[in-house]
């Protein structure tokens, strides 16, 4: 006889997934309001249908060049801080003390850059970077290498790129040292046993480990790179000229340095489809490949 199931635990959830649905849906719902609709001021809107989309998605249009650009930066920013982040992060988490006073030490030394605000992050850099009065802009200049990253895009983009791997680096160090730590001892002693080489033991232990650590990490450095806003808007603004403009920073030029709402609704639809349809393609890749690994 099968045991009857009871769900009455799940009356104890409502009361989340309907703060959730209030505080998701309806901002969602509102834009896409806006998405569909053109304003001409007072408040007065007038029915556009899908035409800011198709306007958006066509690159001849000023819209739809203006929005190829600035993915192609955005996507470009966060591959390079997944380049950088991801092995620099493996690399110092195998570098950590496993046991004494240093573990919490170095743990501590790490967290600190998550513990500032992200507009703080970028008034640091902003003045640390600067060639007049920065240690990192002045020493570069006093190296005989040009370095301005106001009027330089290539500068511009080194300090965007530092800034992030120095903020954000300690989060998949953290992550990759939890998996390293859930690691048994049996498999490092099977390996001596073996005489198999720091490299081996990495290759064949290590990273098969770290494996879903390594996709959290990934995921999570991915979202959080493609929406960067605050820290380079602190820094560059976007400039020097479009050079630094990522999504997220022309989304907000459009919505309230130009006031068209709509055009920015659409954008902000797109822009949020294209973060869900990213991850769920890697997510959806990497568990794959882990379950085959398993059989």
């Amino acid at each position: 006889m099968a045991k009857p199931v009871d769900n009455r635990a799940w009356f104890l959830v409502l009361p989340v997934v309907a703060l959730v649905a209030f505080s998701a849906l309806i901002p969602v719902m509102t834009v896409v309001n806006y998405s569909v609709q053109d304003s001409f001021g007072n408040n007065e809107f007038f029915w556009n249908g899908t035409g800011w989309f198709k306007e958006l998605l066509d690159p001849s249009t000023d819209l739809g060049g203006r929005f190829l650009d600035a993915l192609w930066r955005t996507l470009l920013f966060s591959g390079l801080c997944l380049l950088i982040e991801v092995p620099l992060g493996i690399g110092v988490a195998l570098t950590l003390p496993r046991r004494g006073w240093g573990v919490a030490a170095s743990l501590v030394l790490l967290a600190l850059p998550l513990l500032i605000p992200w507009n703080v992050v970028g008034t640091i850099w902003q003045v640390f970077a600067r060639r007049d009065i920065g240690l990192l802009g002045a020493a570069v200049n006093g190296l005989g290498i040009e370095y301005n990253y106001a009027q330089s895009p290539l500068a511009a983009w080194v300090t965007v790129v530092a800034m992030d791997v120095w903020h954000w680096t300690s989060l998949v160090v953290l992550l990759c040292y939890a998996g390293l730590r859930a690691i048994p001892d049996a498999y490092y002693q099977a390996a001596k046993v073996d005489g198999a080489s720091s490299w081996a033991v990495f290759r064949a232990i290590q990273l098969p480990k770290m494996q879903r650590v390594l996709t959290i990490a990934i995921l999570l450095r991915f979202m959080d790179s493609f929406m960067i806003y605050t820290e380079p808007f602190v820094v560059t603004g976007g400039g020097p000229g479009n050079a630094t403009t990522f999504l997220s920073i022309d989304l907000v030029k459009i919505a309230l340095g130009q006031f068209d709402l709509g055009k920015a609704a659409a954008m902000s639809i797109v822009y949020n489809l294209i973060v869900l349809t990213v991850c769920w393609i890697f997510f959806a890749t990497t568990t794959r490949s882990q379950s085959e690994a398993v059989q």
